[in-house]
């Protein structure tokens, strides 16, 4: 051997390294910040600390904080030049000359202190006061419908579309009799003079939407082309459309196009308008650009004169359908001409569409009328006049010849009624705005007079305030109970009322009333899915408002009607949000699940991939309410419930299985096992932890969390008994550790297994399972080789040697107090990790071998000393077993020697490798483990010694700047503090010649 390793005694304090150390103002993780100032009369910007004060020859006006990534370049060019600056506000004022400027300013200013009235705020902190009921915020706006009843109004049959701006199609010749040249010259404005009619037939509904944006893109054109004439009677075309019925269920869909080429054809004329209608502002000579707010006295009278022209071309239009659509969509220009001609207008137009007969095509022109209005007045009358008109003409709805029409159309009577509710629910949202309760309820009363009142009842519930719908949830429950639905279905409207209280509840006094006179009548529907869509809407209701037993006959009376003939197969969804709203919304979610009814609810789930989807979305809601430490689980029927459900979960998992849901499902049952909780019963917690070894065989998280969670229960028995065990609790934790050993193998991960060993043998021997503690210990060694040589972490590859360095660290430490088997031999463990290490594949030019070894020789340093520095109560550790026997002290020096062989033979790889810098840091430490550990007596030692410094001071060159200092002062402090009179003298000796070299 090269090195005569004897190992000397020394105190704690003696091997203590001092760093050097200083003093910080500021703490080293604080995040910088730069505090900018910004000083009036000056351009540039003055950086100072977060932390110190700006300095006195600045006064900050306003201060700011910047990020360190302040642009420099935006911070050296802040600034303008002044000839930019002064042609900048002369551009921005009002006027050129002092005087103007100095008058807008007059008007502009408010006095100080005064507010503006109607509103607490000053000067430019005045709100807008609300001009329209849109305004208000009070209604959802159109924007928001429009897609919706694009997408619910479709159709799959032929279209038709008549025009004389699209080419294609069937061309239809003009009259040329006399009576139709008189009729020519009556409908001049709504005649086609721009080349042939045609009539396009068989268009799908694709097809048709196109040719309406096309229309669409022909009138923007024609506008920006100043043909006016072309735009208007393309606008009226549009319209017309509006009369066809033909393919009826797509007619809510055609209004949303038509309305939307209205809307933009009333804009192009209203913005003309506008532009034509420039004014001079006071205090200025130049032409000005009407305010949002003007009146109609700003307005000139050429400006008057061009709008009234509009409506008067308007109003010759021969039908009443195109005339009324074209004047609502400009009716916004009324504001050109008088400033109290909306009310007015709107009243009158309302009376036009009584002559509409088709009642469908009247309530779509009342909401394009209520519609545009909002969003022009306050008023509201005529949107109740509007709803007068509706209930006067509802009962045609019903009458025999609309009953033929549906049937000629081959659509049901329900289909044809739910055409109504996109208009209606907007008028009667809009009669709803700023209406007091006592005149809601006045059309409530109204409307449920009529026959049929089904569609009105539907609206009022999806219009009205939802606060309003709950207060009187019990009298509505009544009124759809006993009233003829025709058209409609009861369990229709009464889902739409659960789904309202659902988050709008009723009053207290009111909520069993309302679900015990809504599921009688839910009950009794004859029609299952009805029943089953009503359930699912009340289900949020029931289970936020009421206790377990109101929640148990729910879901029993669900079951009763779900399980004859297997019904429950054609409505896993229904019964999938069913379950979902129970248990994210009970105030007990440990009650739910003990209820008699919830598993067998579970149960008619067949499908794993529903059942899978419910059983994770039940373990979430727990995890959710659960959440505080406090809540814990220890009634068995809940356990045994969860435990269902994580079976479930883990037979679900393959080989197919991705690894975010592996993740997902693991993260939910390891949460579920970490809350069951038996207090003091701690046999039956590990009864718990045995039952779900069985049931989660799958996920290696889920038998990791077991483990940890039986280990702590070990630590728990031994603090409850302050470590004097009984012949009882050591039998317990006996059988603790046996059930770690016997889990642990069962999962895949290598680097788990061996940290969970290693936990694992530690608290066997921390409960004085000696036995068990070495079982653990020596699988984890073996399992050494086994450890991959990269890992994937976060998505990326990386060595697994840092693992390893850190793991045996760690097992180092533990091994310190381990006393050795006597059967086995003295430091049977370590001369295993001696054995194992090697076969692990290292990285080329990897110091992570030589550490390990370094790190040996630091354990047995200790492992040689007469008192360890620390011990378990009860365990007899290796200093106490052998007294520093001196067999025991000889086979410490042997296996000190060949650590010392192995690391000298690790310099010579270095040494043929040429790998400089790592072979002097290697001698380095190598040196400081000598001096700490070792007897410098031994001449042969003091040599190696020496030489090891020689090396790194001849490399000095690639070291740290201070290593070689830093040794030299460790090296005087062990001689300062060293005991033993012959190491002192050797230190010395040492000393002098490192100066020598240095």
């Amino acid at each position: 051997m090269s090195a005569e390793w004897i190992c000397v005694e020394r105190l704690q304090d003696e091997c203590r390294r001092y760093l050097d150390r200083f003093k910080v103002f500021d703490h080293p993780l604080k995040q910088s910040t730069i505090t900018v100032l910004e000083s009036r009369g000056t351009r540039g910007k003055v950086t100072v600390p977060a932390n110190s004060n700006p300095p006195n020859s600045i006064i900050p006006t306003t201060v700011t904080a910047a990020t360190l990534s302040l642009d420099p370049l935006s911070i050296a060019f802040d600034g303008s030049d002044p000839l930019s600056q002064f042609a900048k506000q002369q551009e921005t004022s009002l006027g050129k000359d002092p005087l103007s400027r100095m008058a807008a300013e007059m008007e502009d200013t408010v006095p100080v202190g005064k507010t503006v009235a109607g509103t607490g705020s000053t000067g430019t902190g005045k709100s807008k006061e609300p001009s329209n009921l849109l305004e208000l915020d009070l209604i959802e706006p159109w924007a928001a419908r429009r897609g919706a009843i694009l997408n619910k109004y479709t159709t799959s049959e032929k279209l038709s579309i008549v025009t004389s701006f699209l080419t294609g199609g069937e061309t239809i010749k003009p009259q040329t009799t006399m009576s139709e040249k008189v009729k020519y010259r009556l409908e001049q404005l709504d005649d086609f003079e721009d080349g042939s009619v045609r009539q396009m037939l068989d268009l799908s509904q694709q097809e048709y939407v196109i040719k309406i944006e096309q229309l669409n893109h022909e009138l923007v054109l024609a506008w920006n082309q100043d043909q006016r004439v072309k735009a208007l009677k393309i606008a009226i075309q549009c319209s017309k459309l509006l009369s066809d019925t033909s393919v009826i269920q797509f007619y809510p869909s055609k209004f949303v196009l038509i309305t939307d080429i209205l809307d933009i054809f009333g804009r192009l004329v209203y913005d003309r308008l506008r532009t034509k209608a420039e004014y001079v502002h006071p205090g200025t000579r130049e032409m000005t650009a009407l305010p949002e707010n003007f009146t109609p006295e700003m307005v000139p009278e050429s400006a008057k004169e061009t709008c009234q022209n509009w409506f008067y071309k308007i109003a010759s239009i021969r039908e009443l359908l195109p005339r009324l659509y074209v004047e609502i969509a400009i009716l916004r220009c009324y504001s050109f001409l008088a400033k109290d001609e909306f009310g007015q207008a709107l009243r009158r137009l309302s009376k036009m569409i009584r002559g509409i007969g088709d009642p469908l095509v009247a309530i779509y022109a009342r909401c394009y009328l209520c519609r545009v209005g909002m969003g022009l007045t306050l008023d509201r009358t005529y949107i109740r006049e509007n709803l007068d008109d509706v209930l006067m003409v509802y009962h045609t709805i019903f009458n025999g010849g609309i009953r033929s029409e549906i049937a000629r159309h081959r659509i049901t009577l329900s289909g044809y009624i739910s055409l109504y509710l996109p208009a209606l629910d907007w008028i009667l949202q809009g009669v709803a705005i700023m209406t007091t309760d006592g005149q809601l309820d006045a059309i409530l009363q109204r409307c449920t007079e009529k026959k049929n009142p089904a569609l009105l009842l539907q609206s009022i519930m999806q219009s009205f305030r939802s606060d309003f719908i709950a207060s009187r949830a019990a009298q509505l429950v009544q009124i759809l109970s006993s009233i003829s639905v025709e058209g409609l279905s009861r369990g229709q409207l009464l889902r739409l009322l659960g789904s309202i209280i659902s988050h709008t509840p009723p009053p207290v006094e009111q909520r069993a009333t309302v679900l015990a006179s809504a599921w009688t009548t839910i009950s009794a529907l004859g029609n299952v899915e009805e029943y089953i869509q009503c359930a699912e809407m009340w289900a949020q209701y029931t289970s936020q408002h009421f206790g377990l037993k109101e929640i148990d006959s729910f879901m029993g009376d669900i079951l009763h009607h779900m399980s004859p003939n297997r019904v429950y197969e054609q409505h896993y969804h229904e019964l999938q949000v069913i379950v979902d709203k129970i248990v994210s919304n009970a105030n007990d979610i440990n009650g739910i699940l003990a209820l008699d009814n919830f598993l067998p609810l579970l149960d008619l789930f067949q499908k794993e991939s529903i059942k899978l989807e419910v059983c994770k979305n039940i373990l979430t809601s727990y995890r959710n309410a659960s959440v505080s430490d406090t809540i814990i689980i220890n009634d068995p029927v809940v356990t045994n419930a969860l435990m269902y459900i994580s079976r479930v979960l883990n037979d679900s998992v393959n080989a197919l299985t991705g690894e975010d849901e592996r993740r997902q499902i693991s993260s939910l049952i390891c949460h579920f096992i970490r809350k069951v909780d038996f207090g003091r019963d701690f046999e039956q917690q590990l009864a718990f932890y045995v039952e779900a070894r069985s049931v989660l065989s799958n996920l290696d998280s889920a038998l990791s969390t077991l483990i940890h969670s039986v280990n702590r229960l070990a630590t728990s028995t031994r603090r409850i008994i302050k470590g004097q065990h009984t012949p009882k609790t050591a039998a317990f934790v006996k059988a603790c550790a046996a059930y770690c050993f016997i889990t642990i193998p069962s999962i895949i991960d290598v680097q788990t297994r061996m940290e969970l060993y290693l936990q694992s043998g530690q608290v066997a021997l921390l409960n004085v399972c000696l036995q068990q503690a070495d079982s653990c210990f020596e699988a984890a060694l073996n399992l050494i080789p086994e450890v991959p040589r990269t890992v994937q972490i976060d998505g990326k590859t990386q060595s697994s040697e840092s693992f390893l360095k850190a793991y045996v660290i760690n097992f180092l430490s533990t091994l310190v107090i381990v006393p050795d088997n006597p059967t086995q031999g003295v430091l049977y463990l370590l001369r295993l990790l001696l054995e194992v290490v090697p076969k692990y594949t290292f990285e080329p030019g990897s110091n992570t071998l030589s550490t390990i070894y370094l790190h040996v020789l630091d354990f047995l340093s200790v492992a040689a000393q007469e008192v360890y520095p620390y011990h378990i109560v009860n365990v007899i550790s290796n200093d106490e077993l052998y007294g520093s026997d001196p067999k025991f002290i000889a086979e410490v020096n042997e296996l000190c020697c060949d650590v010392c062989d192995k690391l000298l033979q690790q310099l010579k790889q270095l040494l043929d490798s040429n790998a400089v810098r790592a072979q002097s840091k290697l001698a380095l430490d190598l040196f400081v483990k000598i001096i700490t550990g070792a007897d410098l007596t031994v001449e042969k030692m003091f040599t190696l010694t020496y030489n090891l410094w020689n090396l790194a001071v001849k490399n000095r060159n690639v070291l740290e700047p201070n290593q070689l200092q830093n040794v030299l002062s460790y090296t005087e402090h062990l001689a300062t503090v060293t005991k033993v009179e012959t190491q002192h003298q050797c230190l010395l000796v040492l000393l002098e010649k490192m100066k020598s070299r240095m």
